[in-house]
């Protein structure tokens, strides 16, 4: 017994036993469930809904019949899977979200855009839609082949006649074994219209057919960006488009608001809106004041309230950006021809179309000649019987049986079975004088009916020109307007597209450290009061930079060694009024021992503007500001500079300016810029001012008319002087007397010119900022102390002088300094800014 069963024990390799199985589940996925057929667009289960319905006789003129019945005939019959695949299967079809050309017309409950359901099977009803029989029409003529069920017991056809190239018109998605598909849906009239001009022009490239075909048309519209995408997927089989809703923004009640009226293709509209609500809870979009689901039965429509001084488009575009109001499409024309998986491009998809119809009409026609051919027949044997009409009668009256009369008939006239058959089987009411002219008729028919399909079986012209009238025709009945807009615009967003123009205030410490704020952080002050904390330091740090930009300008950063590199102003991250900030080397490739001394925004790289370079020890030069248009990321040189100096500060000019120049102890010279000629980006530069050992420069500003020169000292002392007092002299000088330094004031920090429309920011080295009016600080002459402009502790020392705009709403006179600064309209930004460091 042992010995027996061990008999029956077959010993195999598991290896080649996983890769035979496997191969096998691999093509009964890809062939039988996953992926469509090439010729009707297909997958197995949509087939056999399709005809199964068909076979029940739930055509688009008939009542409405239950799912269930329908879903019961498919599983019962064809397809031997669960129940609720091919329910969910008929459920999209039935969706006019889901399908561009609904196959199933449906009666209920069959779920919506925001992923509701369909009601189960048993509540709804369903029918064939009108377009759906056009892809069974002829199914009866022979025009496809047939194979067996699952069990035997049935048959089912192998592919639909499918009078419309389905393929491309309603599109399909599926994942098999190793491979996937995601063809999108087209516009019926463009695709039949790329079919007829292939037909026509066989030797038709794809770049000719887009003329027709300009892309996807998705049942929920939206907006294809760009058309690059659409040519690599029709020309390889493989691409990615980009999808966008379509929303428009409005006013409404005195407030932006963006109105959503189109999604993109298979997005969920209530999970939009939840992810819009979840960005604007987690603050990741601000500005958004209310979001409302207006949709009805007269379309999709998302209301997205917006307060009154958010930018709508930057909002608009934030939101493209983080929800799926812009999706990708990824296109892989993949589908089954001869039984094989194949990517197709555009025209050999439609080319497998073609050929399938004109298989289905040589094989319609076919069925018809020989059905044309088999009437004749019969109609030759009824002329017969009629001409001798007398004797067949008393034939078969003389005749004891069917079968004897049928044989006499037979041998006596030498007619076939059938007809013999068909003689026997005429009434008497044939024999009238008006059948008889009936069936001449009918005959003489019959011989131009035959005598015409057998022209067309010889002539595949004939056979093309029967394809293009029978597509028209549905052209005629089904087309509509294209939904999908394509864009030319192949819109790729940038971060600055993102980020709304803001002006803002950038600090940088003196070791390194950099954040920017709003610049309604800080309001104004009168003079002499105690400022507030702008940002947490330690005993080693302070700010040495301060200034006014725009989120969206260039900022130039040049440091000690003469390098220069760039950034966006919303590149630098927005921390809080309290916060150090982030090092400025995550966001600069600085070597070390390289230090950021001067800082420029720049809006537009101009050739008529300069750049004018000031080192510590006076050298100075002028370059084209176009010269740093391309700045690569690791910086470029921007001026030679010698090892013992460094440098301090750059200003723009425009050419026709004048300069200033002053230095910690107390000397100051003014020369027109043109005294520096212009010179290359690595340069070196000429003498600007002559110092003694033991000065340096500490500020340098351009010559402005009706404006006073403003110095501050290390002790919070400062004062205006009228630009008169400041003669103008050659380049290289000693200069002249600017303050008159002592050991109550200090040396100078800052030089800058100003005007009654300018506040100054000084900052401390403990990093205490006070904004005050430049009107408050005393006018007096060159050779004076000046007057105190802030109170400093003891031990403490000015840092840092900027200056900024005055803006008339953005003022708030108080003279308590430990007031809250928060929430003012910004200031104006500054035409330029001065940056000091010790």
């Amino acid at each position: 017994m042992a010995e027996q069963e061990q008999s029956k024990i077959k010993e195999i390799n598991i290896a080649n036993e996983m890769k035979t199985s496997f191969m096998d589940y691999a093509m009964s996925v890809i062939v039988s469930r996953a992926l469509p057929d090439a010729r009707d667009g297909l997958k197995p289960v949509h087939r056999r809904i399709l005809y199964a319905m068909n076979d029940l006789g739930m055509t688009a003129d008939k009542a409405f019949k239950k799912s269930a019945r329908i879903v019961g005939e498919v599983i019962g019959k064809y397809h031997p899977h669960g129940d609720s695949a091919v329910y969910e299967t008929m459920v999209r079809m039935a969706q006019d979200f889901s399908y561009r050309y609904m196959l199933v017309n449906g009666h209920g409950n069959f779920g919506s855009i925001d992923g509701d359901s369909a009601a189960a099977m048993r509540y709804t009803e369903a029918k064939m839609s009108k377009i759906s029989m056009e892809l069974l029409r002829d199914i009866n003529k022979d025009t496809i082949d047939y194979t067996d069920n699952y069990d035997g017991s049935e048959r089912e056809p192998v592919v639909l006649p499918a009078r419309f190239p389905n393929l491309l018109v309603n599109g399909t998605s599926g994942i098999a074994v190793g491979m996937a598909t995601n063809i999108p849906p087209h516009q019926l009239g463009e695709v039949i219209d790329g079919v007829l001009a292939l037909s026509e022009n066989p030797d038709i490239d794809v770049a000719e057919l887009m003329e027709h075909i300009p892309g996807p048309d998705f049942p929920t519209g939206a907006e294809i960006l760009g058309r690059s995408g659409i040519r690599k997927a029709y020309q390889t089989g493989r691409g990615s488009i980009t999808l966008r809703a379509k929303s428009e923004i409005e006013e409404h009640n005195g407030k932006p608001r963006i109105i959503v009226s189109e999604i993109p293709y298979q997005v969920n509209k209530a999970r939009l809106i939840e992810k819009i609500a979840e960005l604007v809870r987690d603050k990741k979009i601000e500005g958004i004041t209310d979001l409302r689901d207006e949709s009805d039965r007269e379309g999709l429509r998302i209301v997205i309230e917006l307060r009154r001084d958010v930018n709508a488009n930057v909002l608009l575009n934030n939101l493209y950006k983080q929800t799926s109001l812009q999706t990708s499409f990824g296109i892989n024309l993949l589908a089954l021809v001869d039984g094989r998986p194949k990517v197709l491009n555009l025209k050999e998809a439609l080319e497998q179309y073609l050929k399938h119809q004109v298989e289905v009409i040589r094989r319609r026609t076919s069925f018809e000649l020989r059905k044309a051919e088999a009437r004749a027949h019969i109609l030759e044997g009824l002329r017969i019987a009629l001409d001798h009409i007398d004797e067949i009668i008393s034939l078969i009256r003389s005749s004891q049986t069917t079968d004897i009369a049928r044989n006499g008939l037979m041998e006596n006239y030498e007619l076939s079975y059938e007809q013999a058959q068909a003689i026997l089987d005429m009434r008497l009411q044939r024999l009238t004088g008006l059948e008889r002219d009936k069936i001449e008729s009918e005959y003489k028919e019959l011989l131009a009916r035959i005598a015409e399909l057998k022209a067309i079986l010889a002539d595949e012209q004939k056979v093309l020109a029967i394809i293009t009238e029978e597509l028209l025709e549905i052209k005629s009945k089904y087309n509509d307007e294209r939904r999908t807009i394509i864009s030319m615009n192949e819109e790729q967003f940038e971060d600055e597209d993102l980020i709304p123009r803001q002006n803002i205030v950038i600090t940088l410490t003196h070791n390194g450290y950099i954040k920017r704020l709003p610049i309604s952080t800080y309001r104004s002050q009168r003079r002499g009061g105690r400022g507030i904390q702008g940002m947490g330091t330690n005993d080693n740090d302070f700010v040495s930079h301060l200034f006014t930009t725009n989120t969206h300008h260039t900022i130039l950063f040049f440091s000690n060694k003469g390098k220069v590199y760039r950034l966006k102003g919303y590149e630098i991250p927005e921390l809080g009024r309290t916060a150090k900030g982030i090092p400025i080397i995550n966001l600069l490739q600085i070597e070390p021992g390289e230090f950021i001394s001067t800082v420029i925004p720049i809006e537009e790289f101009k050739d008529d503007q300069y750049l004018f370079f000031l080192t510590k020890h006076g050298i100075s030069k002028r370059t084209q500001l176009s010269s740093f248009a391309n700045i690569r990321k690791g910086g470029l040189f921007a001026i030679n500079i010698r090892e013992d100096d460094e440098l301090h500060g750059v200003r723009l000019t425009n050419g026709e300016r004048e300069i200033i120049i002053g230095t910690k102890n107390g000397m100051a010279i003014r020369f027109h810029e043109n005294d520096v000629r212009l010179m290359g980006r690595t340069a070196g530069g000429v003498k600007g001012i002559s110092l003694k050992n033991d000065d340096f420069v500490v500020g340098m500003d351009i010559i402005e008319e009706d404006h006073q020169v403003l110095i501050v000292t290390e002790k919070g002392y400062g004062k205006r002087t009228p630009i008169q007092e400041y003669r103008v002299q050659n380049r290289g000088g000693k200069g002249i007397k600017t303050s008159n330094i002592t050991d109550k004031n200090g040396s100078l920090v800052a030089l800058k010119i100003v005007s009654d429309q300018h506040d100054i920011m000084i900052i401390t080295v403990a990093g205490t900022i006070i904004r005050t009016h430049v009107e408050g600080i005393s006018i007096t002459g060159r050779n004076t102390q000046g007057v105190k402009v802030i109170r400093i502790d003891e031990g403490e020392e000015v840092a840092t002088v900027a200056r900024v705009e005055i803006n008339e709403d953005d003022l708030d006179e108080t003279s308590s300094g430990e007031e809250d600064l928060e929430n003012q309209e910004n200031p104006t930004e500054t035409s330029d800014l001065e940056n000091e460091s010790e």
